[in-house]
């Protein structure tokens, strides 16, 4: 089984600000709706799941908020622009059959990676679309990542990661985490 897991937030954002403004006739926002849809649609074709599900954070505070008070403090919240066509997006996913995953306590990047770890176990394939290079340390021979960018989508196994960036998925990981770890918390 091929299984496509989206990561929403991601996705949306990228088509929120990747496409000029758009509303309907009540003058509700729609461009994100429409530029998610067809970054979706466009994603499908080119993978060619079995199945897709498309993982959503919640507001809730996750665990890495309660261990660390300054965890994406400096974040910008939602515009509310953004923030009003994320009912009707879920809504519409939902009703276009897709399943949608949230976890509260969890971020959709912790669902991506459970995803894929489960495919992994099962021996099956995960193809992870997304627009945050973070999920490249979940790439292996079983996941792969869409990587969708500004100008077009990359799609990231071992080998193109080895390519792109001249070390393997489990090297790129220790990278990562060396660059991440706060100052002054012991590693």
């Amino acid at each position: 089984m091929r299984l496509l897991v989206v990561d929403g937030n991601s996705i949306v954002n990228r088509a929120f600000y990747g496409i000029r403004p758009l509303t309907n006739r009540e003058g509700q926002f729609t461009h994100a709706i429409y530029g998610f849809l067809t970054m979706l649609r466009k994603i499908e074709k080119e993978e060619n799941p079995d199945a897709v599900a498309v993982a959503f954070d919640l507001k809730a505070p996750t665990f890495r908020h309660k261990a660390y008070d300054g965890y994406k403090a400096t974040r910008k919240g939602m515009p509310p622009e953004l923030a009003s066509q994320m009912p009707p997006l879920r809504e519409l996913l939902g009703l276009l059959g897709y399943t949608i995953v949230t976890c509260e306590g969890y971020e959709a990047d912790d669902i991506l990676g459970t995803f894929a770890a489960a495919c992994e176990n099962s021996g099956n394939e995960c193809v992870i679309a997304t627009g945050d290079r973070d999920s490249l340390q979940l790439v292996s021979d079983k996941t792969h990542v869409h990587l969708c960018t500004n100008r077009d989508d990359i799609l990231y196994t071992p080998g193109k990661i080895r390519e792109d960036y001249g070390v393997t998925p489990a090297e790129l990981i220790e990278i990562k985490g060396r660059a991440s770890v706060p100052r002054g918390l012991a590693i």
